[in-house]
């Protein structure tokens, strides 16, 4: 028989998994829808009223740009108004994702029509009002980078760098990273002590912070003890200027070290973040707030392309450089469309944004002697993440609670189910 048991680490049982900055980036997108509509009633009232189609149109254009916010504002605002809606399996952290591929269809439709009105411009060219032209272009440009500085912030999920270190410490070791390293003062002098990883299997150092400072490495050592109190010694080697472990350093590196020398032991702690960079990126970042940011930089990137061929148009009588204009913008939002839809797309369908937190989860539940039968990571909101765990075990008194004790370091992983299947062979 197996024991089934659910938990979600940092949500509670509510489900509630939206990005960290949902409320705030909910507020910006109405202030943008709000600018929007301000100026597609001024164009348009003020076309009618002095005669001017180009005005006119320019104001129908900027309510399809508020159109387009308005999927990712009512998105925010249903995703928060039922995030407790028990009928939603695991939260509605994804209905952002969704906003986000929806968007990029739109964007992608946009670009399409964007470029058969160039084509059709080379192939027929009409004649061009200038006087008018370029100043709504000015206006339309002046919006759009008002909009762009609304919805500016910490869209792409960065802010979260990978971190041993506990707390913020000073001085480094070579190549290790500054908070990383934590600092030891003893009788002997300060050192410094880190986990080294680049381009090679992680490693401790020890590396004097004080030129007096000095150490035999046949009197040093460090002894981890993990959360699951699984203890483990590192013998050191000296290797000019600094020790360093003999052996490698399993994962996860969240754990107790005790440094042990000739003058006693001190202790330092190190956590485990398990992402990394573009990794950690891709598990964080609000794709709701990304495609309203990227429909403005499409906007704004159309802006300066009209402005600069209408400018050449009229100086030099280059004619064509006003729908070459729309051919480039075309092909910019296209690409923008292509990596929203390829990135909101794979969450929808459950791909896994993070594998090193995957193998994290495997190898932390492997380090204890037993074996994972069935894994599955996969993204539930920005910055959430769940696990279905299956393990294998022939320790009797495991169940499902000691692996959630074990998995619960992994602060990005908020939701948990634990399957123990009991075996007479756990390898």
């Amino acid at each position: 028989m197996s024991d089934f048991k659910d938990a979600a680490f940092g949500a509670g049982h509510d489900h509630i998994f939206l990005g960290v900055g949902h409320e705030q980036n909910e507020r910006k997108t109405w202030a943008v829808i709000a600018l929007c509509s301000a100026m597609m009633l001024i164009e348009i009232v003020g076309g009618s009223m002095f005669g001017s189609l180009a005005l006119v149109a320019d104001g129908l254009h900027m309510s399809t740009h508020a159109g387009a916010m308005l999927i990712a504002a009512l998105a925010y605002t249903y995703a928060r108004k039922h995030a407790t809606d028990s009928r939603f399996v695991f939260g509605t952290g994804k209905l952002g994702d969704l906003a986000g591929f929806t968007s990029a269809i739109v964007l992608a439709m946009i670009a399409l029509l964007i470029g058969y009105e160039a084509v059709s411009r080379f192939l027929s060219p009409i004649p061009i009002h200038f006087g008018q032209a370029i100043p709504i272009a000015v206006v339309g440009l002046l919006v759009n980078l008002a909009s762009v500085w609304l919805l500016s912030g910490d869209h792409h999920g960065h802010g979260h760098g990978h971190n041993h270190g506990h707390g913020h410490h000073h001085g480094h070791s070579d190549h290790a990273h500054e908070d990383e390293v934590q600092k030891i003062f003893a009788p002997s002098g300060v050192f410094a002590v880190s986990i080294f990883e680049e381009g090679v299997p992680p490693v401790f150092r020890i590396t004097p912070a004080t030129e007096s400072s000095r150490l035999d490495a046949s009197a040093v050592s460090v002894m981890t003890i993990r959360p699951d109190g699984t203890q483990q010694v590192f013998a050191m080697a000296d290797r000019g200027g600094y020790l360093e472990s003999m052996d490698a350093i399993p994962e996860p590196h969240a754990f107790k070290a005790i440094v042990r020398m000739p003058d006693g032991e001190h202790e330092v702690e190190f956590e485990e973040d398990e992402h990394h960079d573009g990794v950690h990126d891709a598990a964080t970042r609000d794709h709701n707030i990304r495609s309203a940011y990227i429909h403005v930089m499409a906007d704004a990137a159309v802006s300066v392309l009209a402005i600069i061929g209408l400018l050449l148009a009229r100086v030099f009588g280059w004619l064509w450089m006003d729908p070459l204009a729309g051919v480039i913008g075309a092909l910019v939002i296209a690409n923008w469309s292509y990596g929203l839809m390829r990135d909101t797309g794979a969450i929808l369908l459950d791909v896994n944004p993070d594998r090193r937190m995957a193998e994290n989860v495997r190898q932390a539940i492997e380090d204890c002697g037993d074996k994972v039968v069935d894994l599955h990571v996969w993204r539930v909101g920005p910055g959430h993440m769940s696990a279905v765990v299956s393990v294998a075990t022939s320790e009797s008194l495991r169940d499902s609670r000691f692996y959630h004790a074990v998995l619960e370091r992994f602060k990005g992983l908020s939701h948990v189910t634990v399957e123990v299947q009991p075996s007479r062979v756990a390898a």
